[in-house]
């Protein structure tokens, strides 16, 4: 770590616990900064107050900010809190936990960020890269503390960080080495308040890059190719599924290459779906930068089961496959995911959060879809959707009581994706829970096969 002296004798207010807070937290009184944390909700956290950190929960006292130097606060907590809103009339730095973890981090820094596939790409490159010899450690996004992470890594490390568009919102100095953008769609709108602020947020990731870093952009979209990639200083690497990049990694007659070099077949690629394809070419391009083996990446994107949640395989019963890719909270996701399926034998689970969407978009992807599995608030919306397309459905209370339900109706070598296309706190504390219940219960119709 980084022996740094901006939080030195400083009064530094945290704002918000869970993970993140805690962490940040212990590393800011590990380099001599007065620290107190802040929770709205009325929680303890006797671990911090051992150290000597002052914990203030249930309320956000105004007079907090008064006492503060500095404010680093969870990515999730809106720039329009009462506290967040007077630091920034006060003219006080304002820090998330990926920029304290840039400034203490003794490794090297590839970042990554979009509005699809951060995690599975973030995993493959970690992966490739310890494959590879090279050791790497994830942080950030992907559930690892970034500030915790990077107070452990050394100069012979490379941080992997995946990078939410609230942590970067608010980085002055946070500069990788290497940089991906997997895509850009709409999304957190709620939060950013339009596609503009969304957008910018993301682009803040290379906004302190240089020609000798490395930026890696997605040239399916033509936003990326034709404004992204001439407003950055860094050096691009486009990826492309739709043109040869001599420059970059790209799909050429079912072949992924990487500046002309053939790295592997795409039908080896272990996951399924035009979007891992794009995913993969991120991650090759990445890791070829980074001095990662061909031989490794090869291993890897063949053998890869995928990320706990997102389209992650769950096996076999009794002939039939079960993919849980719960974490398709938008209709994007799980347009992308269908393209991974023969949709004559695929049961999709649908449905969740009610955010006013129709659903119109999935109409070309859900064509010959053998059959939708519906629950959530968002039923009556698929039902009309099912029946305008001449689908087969079946309404039911949740994932679990429709997995038991539509199992008996299904025939050997049909799918079960789970793939909602919804948010899921109508029913669920979260996406994972969801996920989680799914995985359950099929892992039951697992054991009754045996």
């Amino acid at each position: 770590m980084k022996n740094i002296q901006d939080f030195q004798g400083k009064n530094v207010l945290v704002l918000g616990l869970g993970r993140s807070g805690t962490s940040a937290a212990k590393l800011l009184r590990d380099l001599g900064a007065t620290v107190t944390v802040n929770d709205f909700a009325d929680t303890e956290a006797p671990e911090l107050e051992k150290l000597g950190i002052t914990v203030v929960t249930g309320s956000h006292p105004m007079d907090l900010i008064e006492q503060a130097e500095i404010l680093v606060k969870n990515p999730g907590i809106r720039y329009d809190n009462v506290l967040v809103a007077r630091a920034e009339e006060c003219q006080i730095p304002i820090y998330t936990d990926i920029e304290l973890a840039y400034l203490v981090s003794e490794a090297e820094i590839i970042a990554l960020t979009g509005t699809n596939g951060k995690t599975t790409t973030t995993t493959l490159i970690g992966q490739i890269l310890n494959e590879s010899g090279i050791s790497a450690r994830l942080a950030g996004n992907i559930g690892y503390p970034a500030s915790n992470v990077a107070a452990e890594v050394t100069k012979t490390d490379m941080l992997v960080m995946e990078t939410s568009s609230f942590q970067l919102m608010g980085t002055e100095r946070f500069r990788p080495h290497i940089a991906v953008i997997t895509n850009i769609y709409s999304t957190h709108l709620d939060y950013h308040g339009s596609q503009e602020n969304y957008e910018a947020a993301k682009w803040n990731i290379q906004k302190n890059m240089k020609q000798d870093d490395f930026l890696i952009l997605n040239f399916n979209q033509e936003k990326m190719r034709e404004i992204y990639a001439k407003s950055t200083k860094a050096t691009v690497v486009p990826i492309s599924t739709q043109e040869v990049l001599t420059n970059g990694a790209y799909l050429l007659d079912g072949k992924l290459y990487y500046k002309g070099e053939f790295i592997m077949n795409k039908a080896d690629l272990s996951l399924p779906g035009d979007h891992n394809v794009e995913n993969a070419l991120s991650a090759i391009a990445a890791t070829k930068l980074a001095g990662a083996k061909n031989e490794a990446i090869v291993h890897v994107l063949s053998t890869f089961e995928g990320v706990r949640h997102r389209l992650q395989f769950l096996g076999l019963a009794q002939g039939r496959r079960a993919y849980n890719d719960t974490e398709a909270t938008n209709i994007l996701a799980t347009k992308k995911a269908l393209t991974g399926f023969e949709h004559s034998k695929l049961w999709l689970f649908v449905g969740g959060l009610d955010r006013g969407n129709n659903f119109d978009e999935l109409e070309d992807s859900l064509k010959d879809v053998k059959g939708l599995v519906i629950s959530g608030e968002t039923t009556a919306k698929f039902v009309a959707l099912a029946e305008k397309l001449s689908i087969p459905y079946h309404v039911t209370e949740n994932v679990v009581t429709g997995l038991n339900e539509i199992f008996p109706q299904t025939e050997l070598g049909d799918t079960l994706l789970l793939s909602p296309a919804c948010a899921s706190w109508d029913q669920y504390k979260n996406a994972e829970q969801r996920g989680d219940m799914f995985i359950d219960a099929f892992e039951k119709l697992k054991e009754k096969n045996l």
